[in-house]
C-alpha cells in the first residue's frame, strides 16, 4: 500500500433506561462554582494534590516529542489501515473502533500544533498542513462507512459503547479544524454558493464539517442501543456487560456508560450548550451514582473489573461476587466522564475524583509523585522489580505484559488508559458554564488552578513512561506491548516468575483467558477474548505483524508481537504527553 506520508518530509514542512431526577452533584462536599443554593458545602479545593507544594511540576516536552508523536500515527497507518478497505483489518470490531477514536484525539492535537514545528504561514505550508490533516481525516471517514455496524448492534453493551466515543471524537475534530484554520461564518455546505468566487471561498466552513452530521447519527444510535444495558433488576442500577453470559455488572460498561452519556450532552447539540437534551445529562449522573456506591473499588483506590449475582440465594438481587481484577482501561474511561460532569455542572467533587484515581494508578505503578521517581531501584541488569498493584518501577502494565501473553483485547487498555487521562487534563475554561448564567469566578479560578497543577504533577510519571515506550519500538517503528524491557532488562519472564499472583482469591483473567465454563459465566459454552460470535481474536500473518518468534530477543516479539492495538497505546502516550506538558501555556 501507499504510505500515508514521509515522517521526515512531512515535518520538514430505542430504548432509554427508566432513571430518577438527576441531582445537582452526586454529593454536597463542595459548592458547585455556578450554584449557591446547595446548602452545607464548602469552599472548593485550592489542590487536588495533598502535597502539591512539594511536587515538581516540570518534565515538559520539547517539540520531539510532538514529532514522536506523529510518526508514531504514521507508522500506525501506513503499516495497519488499508485504504481499500477503509478500515484496520487486523483489529477486530472494538478495537477499530478504540483505534479510530485515538487517531481522531490524535488530529485535534496536530490542527493545534503542527505550527509549532513546521513554522510559516506561507499559502505553500499552509496547504501541506492541510494536506496532511485532511489526508488522516479521509481514512477515519473511510472507517464510517466499513465499520461492520451490524455485528456491533449484537455484540456487548460495552463493544457498542466504543463506537460513541470514537464518533464524538472525530465530530469534536472536524469542530476545532473548522474553528482553528478557516473563516468563521453562519454559513454550511448546504446554502447557495455565492456568485463571486473569492466571496464563496472566504465564506465556506471546511469541506470536513460537513461529515459531522453523519458521526453524530452513528453515535447517537449506538448511545440508544447501549442505553439498553441499563437494568433496575439487579443491583439496583447499573449497566450488563454482556446479555449472553450470565449477569455481570463490570466497570467497563458502566464507565463508557457515563462518559458516552455525558459526551452525548456536551457535543451533540452544535457543539454547544444550547438546548442540549437533558436525557443524556440524567444518564450520566445517575450512572455516576450508582458506580460510586457500588463498591468497586479496592483498597488502593482501583476499579476492580466488576460483580456477578450470587445465585446460591434464593431471590439474591444483590451484586455480591466481586472479581477482584485490575486492567487499566478500567482506571481510564471514567476520567472522561468525570471531567464531562465537571464542565456542564461546575461541581469539583467530580474532579476531585478523577484527580484521586490518577494518583491511586501512579501509585500503583510504583511511582512516588512526592520525589518524581521510582519507589524501587532497578537497573537492566537485574530481576524485575517488585509489582505494585497496576505496574511496576513507575511503568503502567497489565499483568499480561511482562509474560507476553496478552490477547487482542488488553493490547488495547494501556492506551485507552492515556486517552483519557488526556481528556480528564484539558484545562478548564468555563465555556460550557455560561448556560447557567452567574458563575462565581473567584471559586472557578481557584479550581482551574488546582486542576492545572495536579496536572503538571503527573508529567514526570508520564515522561517515565513515554521514553520508556519509545524505547521498545522496532526498526518499523512499532511500538511494543510491555514498555518495561528497556529499563528492566530483556527479560523472558513467563506467568510464573513475573513476579503477580495470577491465582489470587476472587480474581478470574477473562479478557485473557476467556469466561470459565460454568454456571456463573458461560451458560453453556465459554466465551474467549475477541469477536462477539465466538473464537479467539484475530491471529494475522507473522511476516506482517510480527507474531510469536521462536526464541525471540525482544520480549515484546512474544505472543501477539507489535499489532494495531500497541501502535494505539503508542500514539495515546505520547499524545497524552504532549497536550499535557502544554498546560504550563494555557
Amino acid at each position: 500500500m501507499t504510505p500515508l506520508l514521509n515522517v521526515h518530509a512531512a515535518f520538514a514542512f430505542a430504548f432509554l433506561p427508566v432513571v430518577t431526577a438527576a441531582p445537582a452533584s452526586y454529593k454536597q462536599e463542595y459548592c458547585s462554582v455556578v450554584a449557591t443554593d446547595l446548602g452545607n458545602c464548602r469552599t472548593p479545593p485550592d489542590s487536588f494534590l495533598p502535597f502539591a507544594a512539594q511536587t515538581s511540576a516540570s518534565k515538559s516536552a520539547n517539540t520531539e516529542i510532538l514529532e514522536d508523536a506523529y510518526s508514531a500515527l504514521a507508522v500506525l497507518q501506513n503499516e495497519y489501515y488499508q485504504i481499500g478497505r477503509g478500515t484496520w483489518p487486523s483489529a477486530i470490531d472494538w478495537t477499530a473502533a478504540v483505534t479510530e477514536t485515538v487517531v481522531s484525539g490524535m488530529l485535534s492535537t496536530l490542527t493545534k500544533s503542527l505550527s509549532l514545528i513546521v513554522p510559516g504561514t506561507t499559502p505553500r505550508v499552509q496547504q501541506e498542513q492541510e494536506n496532511l490533516i485532511s489526508s488522516v481525516y479521509d481514512q477515519v471517514i473511510g472507517y464510517l462507512f466499513e465499520q461492520d455496524i451490524v455485528a456491533i448492534r449484537d455484540e456487548a453493551f460495552d463493544d457498542i459503547l466504543w463506537v460513541v466515543l470514537g464518533w464524538i471524537e472525530a465530530t469534536n475534530f472536524a469542530r476545532a479544524h473548522d474553528r482553528l484554520h478557516f473563516h468563521q461564518t453562519n454559513r454550511n455546505l448546504n446554502d447557495t454558493l455565492p456568485t463571486d468566487v473569492h466571496v464563496a471561498l472566504e465564506s465556506l466552513p471546511w469541506r470536513g464539517t460537513a461529515w459531522i452530521s453523519s458521526f453524530q447519527s452513528r453515535a447517537q444510535t449506538f448511545w440508544l442501543l447501549g442505553s439498553q444495558g441499563w437494568d433496575t433488576t439487579l443491583c439496583h442500577g447499573g449497566m450488563i456487560w454482556n446479555p449472553r453470559l450470565e449477569p455481570y455488572k463490570n466497570a467497563i460498561t458502566n464507565e463508557l456508560y457515563i462518559s458516552a452519556s455525558v459526551s452525548m450532552y456536551q457535543y451533540l447539540a452544535n457543539g454547544s450548550t444550547a438546548n442540549p437534551d437533558p436525557t443524556y445529562l440524567q444518564a450520566a449522573t445517575v450512572g455516576y451514582q450508582w458506580l460510586l456506591n457500588s463498591n468497586m473499588t479496592n483498597q488502593q483506590g482501583l476499579f476492580v473489573d466488576g460483580f456477578h449475582v450470587d445465585h446460591s440465594k434464593p431471590n439474591n438481587v444483590e451484586c455480591d461476587q466481586r472479581d477482584e481484577m485490575v486492567y487499566t482501561y478500567n482506571q481510564g474511561v471514567l476520567l472522561t466522564g468525570q471531567r464531562g460532569l465537571w464542565d456542564v455542572t461546575g461541581t469539583p467533587s467530580y474532579l476531585e475524583d478523577g484527580h484521586n484515581l490518577i494518583q491511586s494508578v501512579i501509585t500503583a505503578t510504583g511511582w512516588d509523585l512526592r520525589t518524581n521517581k521510582a519507589i524501587d531501584s532497578f537497573n537492566s541488569s537485574a530481576d524485575l522489580p517488585p509489582w505494585r498493584g497496576i505496574g511496576r518501577g513507575g511503568i503502567l502494565e497489565d499483568q499480561c505484559d511482562a509474560s507476553g501473553t496478552c490477547s487482542q483485547d488488553s493490547q488495547t487498555f494501556k492506551g485507552i488508559y492515556f486517552h483519557h487521562l488526556n481528556a480528564f487534563c484539558r484545562p478548564l475554561d468555563g465555556n460550557s458554564l455560561k448556560g447557567y448564567g452567574s458563575v462565581n469566578m473567584d471559586s472557578f479560578n481557584r479550581v482551574k488552578k488546582a486542576h492545572k497543577t495536579a496536572c503538571q504533577a503527573y508529567l514526570g510519571w508520564i515522561q517515565h513512561n513515554a521514553q520508556a515506550a519509545l524505547n521498545t519500538r522496532d526498526s518499523r517503528g512499532r511500538f511494543g506491548m510491555w514498555w518495561g524491557p528497556g529499563l528492566f532488562g530483556n527479560v523472558n519472564v513467563s506467568p510464573s516468575t513475573d513476579g503477580i499472583n495470577h491465582n489470587a482469591a476472587n480474581t478470574t483473567d477473562y479478557r485473557n483467558q476467556g469466561t470459565p465454563k460454568n454456571a456463573v459465566w458461560g451458560r453453556t459454552s465459554r466465551w474467549l477474548p475477541g469477536p462477539q460470535k465466538g473464537g479467539m481474536e484475530k491471529q494475522v500473518a507473522p511476516e506482517l505483524h510480527g507474531l510469536m518468534k521462536a526464541q525471540a530477543s525482544d520480549p515484546n516479539d512474544r505472543g501477539r508481537g507489535r499489532t494495531v492495538e500497541t501502535q494505539v497505546g503508542g500514539v495515546a502516550l505520547l499524545r497524552a504527553y504532549w497536550d499535557i506538558s502544554q498546560l504550563s501555556s494555557s
